[in-house]
């Protein structure tokens, strides 16, 4: 098949993203919204197959989905935004993600941050940031670390005159390689006791140092590698609360996961939909079901049936989940951001089946010819996996029934 790309060395250390080349669109509405989304992702569909084949890093790509305006859509419409509702974000990042799912999951981290920053931003900081994404720039994220067996952070944010220094080394830094500012999760301590915040650092900073090391099966080319920090500098103003936003009730860990909801719903719709041509056009019937085409056996009728059934219950979640996020936003309480909470988790239980389900019957239908490797049909089943492994189901199955059979409100965490 023909290449739409040269295939370039990979860079262990690329160089910092380059500034904005344009002032990106200024999308008005949900509508507007969803429409260019559309557009855009039938501009990065056609090369997602090689990408993932040949871990094409896709700058000339982001720089196309960020200049439509996309990257910008939760910027309150006080501060010049399109403030589009939580199910028009979703619907985004689903139809982006069905195109190509790396694509889908680079700007997570970027709508998770400037929920956090609407969350428990000061005004001046809300209009400085907001007004960097509304100019172009991404924002990555340095949130997690391995090495450790528990869930404590440690990589330090120090006093340093009237800023800080962060010194530290994360790792599942999504987006990170692409960034332009970096918000990363640092510790400080006050008054004897640590708290946690988001510090935004610059990506050319001094001490900034990105390794492009991410070699998982799936999502290959979301830059989710490691980023090291050698007493960055700091600004006052680029740090922003982030532990206290938990211990009230609000919307960051709901609209955290609708995001990855909404990437596995488009895994979901774009394994089917790369199924049913297969099945049409190239699959063989089995002997057994007698008939010329294997688009007429019974019981492949039968099993995209049941796959389609899993994806509309999916989307329907989905949507229904976004309603509940709106809600909680518009009034956050102990009781509307938990119903959120759960109304997510439900969404991304179903979710994570359908983008499982429809990603593994494209091999059962399909047969043997699937698997040639030169169709590149097994990158759905591999992105589902990989994402879906963000945060186990089955703490999501327990949060739902603890919620209605014992009346037990979720925890509070980017992660329900």
């Amino acid at each position: 098949m023909p290449l739409l790309y040269e295939p370039v060395p990979v860079d262990s250390h690329p160089a910092p993203a380059a500034a904005p080349r344009q002032v990106p669109h200024r999308i008005q509405t949900d509508a507007e919204a969803l429409a260019v989304a559309r557009r855009v992702a039938a501009e990065l569909a056609p090369g997602a197959a090689q990408r993932d084949r040949e871990r094409l890093l896709p700058w000339t790509e982001l720089d196309t989905f960020v200049a439509s305006g996309l990257w910008a859509i939760t910027v309150p419409k006080a501060l010049g935004g399109a403030g589009v509702s939580a199910g028009t974000l979703a619907e985004v990042t689903a139809l982006i993600a069905e195109a190509d799912s790396s694509l889908g999951q680079i700007p997570q981290n970027h709508f998770y941050a400037l929920e956090v920053l609407r969350v428990g931003g000061s005004p001046a900081q809300q209009r400085f940031f907001y007004g960097e994404v509304l100019a172009g720039r991404r924002l990555g994220n340095a949130l997690a670390e391995i090495g450790h067996k528990d869930f404590q952070r440690r990589t330090r944010l120090i006093p340093d005159g009237d800023g800080w220094r962060v010194q530290g080394r994360k790792f599942y830094c999504t987006g990170a390689v692409y960034a332009h500012w970096i918000p990363t999760l640092v510790v400080a301590e006050e008054a004897g006791r640590p708290l946690q915040y988001l510090a935004f650092v610059p990506r050319d900073a001094q001490g900034v140092d990105i390794t492009d090391d991410w070699d998982g099966f799936g999502q290959r080319v979301t830059g989710s590698g490691s980023v090291a920090f050698d007493h960055v500098r700091v600004e006052a103003d680029w740090v922003v609360p982030f532990q206290t936003s938990f211990e009230r009730p609000t919307t960051i860990g709901p609209v955290a996961q609708l995001l990855h909801a909404a990437i596995d719903l488009g895994v979901a719709r774009a394994a089917l939909a790369a199924t049913l041509p297969f099945v049409r056009e190239e699959a063989r019937p089995w002997i057994d079901a007698k008939v010329a085409r294997a688009a007429e056996d019974p019981l492949l009728i039968q099993q995209v049936g049941e796959t389609t059934v899993q994806l509309r219950a999916a989307e329907a979640l989905l949507r229904r989940a976004s309603r509940f996020v709106d809600a909680a936003q518009a009034a956050p309480g102990e009781r509307s951001v938990a119903e959120a909470s759960i109304a997510v988790a439900e969404a991304r239980v179903q979710t994570t089946t359908a983008a499982l389900d429809a990603s593994t019957r494209l091999f059962e239908l399909g047969g043997t010819a699937a698997t040639l490797d030169h169709r590149g049909l097994d990158r759905f089943w591999r992105n589902a996996r990989t994402h879906t492994l963000h945060d186990p189901v089955r703490w999501k199955y327990h949060a739902v029934g603890n919620f209605f059979l014992n009346d037990r409100l979720p925890p509070r965490h980017g992660a329900l």
